[in-house]
């Protein structure tokens, strides 16, 4: 196992008083070449909007962009006439393909929304533009894993225009999981929402995030209750 470790605090900052946003790699005036991407997951944000503010209308094409809300209520609209809140519990996957324009706004004006904004790089280009966002059930992540995105169609997950996988698990202390690899060469990036794990003989804790490589299979523990995203990205985008 190949390990490619990202500590909460080493992440770059963004603070625009109705924004303070963290990031995982390279994003906007926050550089650093040792941190451009892990494989095709190219962005990983994690975002606090005031009441009432949020981002106004702007443009993506090319990407697949997945947003994971953490607590309060986040409000989408886009040039498709999409108008949605997404709330915790739910997740939310944008197609950018050949173009889309959109804006996301805290739906509250009295609590922050906190979210997770994630970019992976897609795996057909040019693709026409599609919006989808489903709720999924806490009790089926509970001390196991809950796909939510994958590349399958017909499955009960949010499909994406890549060969990525994205699961939850809510972990009770003491508990333990095994992940497998679903498509062979893939790597994992595992973000710890909440939480302390041990992985291979290694602790890590809250907005902790750590890319794992060179493996099929590993196991994670719970050293108190844990909330974790993996996200399996191809390492070579096609």
């Amino acid at each position: 196992m190949k390990k490619t470790i990202h500590k909460a605090n080493t992440r770059g900052i963004a603070d625009f008083g109705w924004l303070h946003s963290k990031h995982t790699f390279s994003f906007s005036s926050y550089y650093n070449p040792n941190r451009m991407q892990f494989g095709a997951l190219r962005v990983l944000n994690d975002d606090i909007v005031a009441p009432g503010m949020g981002f106004g209308t702007h443009g993506h094409e090319n990407m697949e962009i997945v947003s994971i809300p953490i607590k309060g209520e986040l409000a989408h609209k886009d040039s498709m006439g999409t108008a949605q809140v997404i709330y915790p519990g739910e997740v939310q996957i944008m197609s950018a393909g050949t173009g889309i324009r959109h804006s996301e706004f805290n739906n509250s004006e009295n609590e922050i929304v906190n979210f997770l904004q994630i970019w992976v790089l897609p795996k057909e280009m040019q693709i026409k533009p599609r919006y989808d966002q489903k709720l999924f059930k806490e009790e089926d992540r509970k001390n196991k894993l809950q796909t939510v995105v994958s590349p399958e169609k017909d499955s009960p997950s949010l499909w994406i225009n890549q060969d990525s996988y994205f699961s939850l698990a809510s972990l009770e202390k003491g508990k333990s999981i095994d992940y497998k690899i679903n498509i062979a060469g893939n790597g994992v990036y595992l973000f710890l929402i909440d939480g302390s794990v041990s992985l291979d003989g290694e602790n890590f804790e809250k907005r902790d995030g750590v890319g794992i490589t060179d493996v099929t299979l590993f196991s994670i523990s719970a050293n108190e209750n844990a909330e974790i995203l993996f996200i399996e990205v191809p390492m070579k985008n096609n």
